[in-house]
């Protein structure tokens, strides 16, 4: 799960000339990415407010927005604010409002708080391609990118994560090829 560079990243270019990390990613998470860099400017990351869902309509079904908070013990935790309906459909269940720990979807809880951990550690969005999948399904997360939001400039306090899709035809099996 490599960090992501946006000082030196160029996402708008197309899918077919990145290099690097963005070698191979998805045209839509590519667009996704472009559109948060815009939205940030010369600071370090954009704020929920300067979204607007109209402008990344198309877009609007692979994304999760999730909150960070801080428990009373001072533990980061994470709840999902708004889940796009591709995401919806894929886990089979709407997670709005509940914490990622306990509605998350991926191999463990521990994992899937550990990318919204580093992005608020460091600052700065990533792209996953180790994507989760279950037997059966027919749409498939192909790459996911974490993207950090601050309402202050500095404190990352909402994750963004977009998912680009790929469709199984049959659904997806695990290979068991490589089993044993």
């Amino acid at each position: 799960m490599p960090l992501l560079s946006p000082d030196r990243d160029r996402p708008e270019m197309p899918a077919s000339t990145q290099v690097g990390v963005l070698a191979g990613a998805p045209a839509d998470l590519l667009e996704m990415y472009a559109y948060w860099q815009r939205k940030r400017g010369a600071r370090v990351m954009p704020a929920r407010a300067d979204l607007e869902p109209a402008e990344i309509k198309r877009l609007l079904p692979g994304i999760l927005l999730v909150d960070v908070r801080l428990s009373a013990d001072s533990a980061l935790e994470f709840a999902y604010r708004l889940v796009g309906t591709r995401e919806v459909d894929m886990r089979g269940h709407d997670p709005t409002g509940k914490p990622v720990a306990e509605a998350y979807y991926g191999k463990s809880a521990e994992l899937v708080t550990a990318c919204y951990r580093r992005v608020v550690e460091t600052g700065q969005p990533f792209l996953d391609e180790d994507c989760f999948h279950l037997p059966g399904q027919e749409w498939s997360p192909s790459a996911s990118i974490y993207l950090p939001l601050s309402n202050d400039g500095a404190q990352v306090n909402m994750v963004l994560v977009y998912s680009s899709f790929r469709w199984i035809a049959g659904g997806w099996q695990p290979d068991s090829s490589s089993a044993g």
